[in-house]
């Protein structure tokens, strides 16, 4: 399971990143992998041995490697917006220097990546089980 050349591209591009100088392959490649999706075949990317305590996963080896770049691109735009969040808007020499408004341009990014991500679902299972009248002896 490991992102491919094609996917961290992808992501390089929305994040603004063109060099590896910043984000190297790796550091971007943690971010996608963070996001495993169903491929288009409906494979999980992994499945749960529950034999183990505590349970482990175990690879999907069918599984294609598909990711949500979105989110991942959204994370990484939240780290560029931390690393400036320290930044203040000043008056000097008559000039005014608003240098707050590229962390509000980080966050308008991360909020548009993550308006873009992949649903998500969960499966819920009700405990305790319902009995229905099938369930129950009606003898008595």
């Amino acid at each position: 399971m490991s992102a491919t050349a094609a996917q961290i591209a992808q992501v390089r591009r929305w994040v603004n990143e063109p060099d590896d100088t910043t984000y190297d392959d790796d550091a971007i490649s943690v971010y996608i992998e963070a996001y495993p999706l169903l491929d288009e075949r409906g494979e999980e990317p992994y499945s749960w041995d529950t034999s183990t305590e505590p349970p482990t996963k175990d690879d999907n080896e069918v599984w294609l490697p598909t990711y949500d770049l979105h989110a991942a691109a959204a994370d990484i735009w939240d780290e560029k917006a931390a690393v400036v969040a320290q930044d203040f808007d000043f008056t000097a020499d008559g000039g005014s220097y608003s240098r707050s408004q590229v962390v509000a341009q980080f966050e308008r990014q991360a909020r548009m990546h993550r308006a873009r991500r992949r649903p998500g679902t969960i499966r819920l299972h009700k405990i305790p089980k319902e009995t229905t009248y099938a369930d129950e002896d009606l003898s008595n």
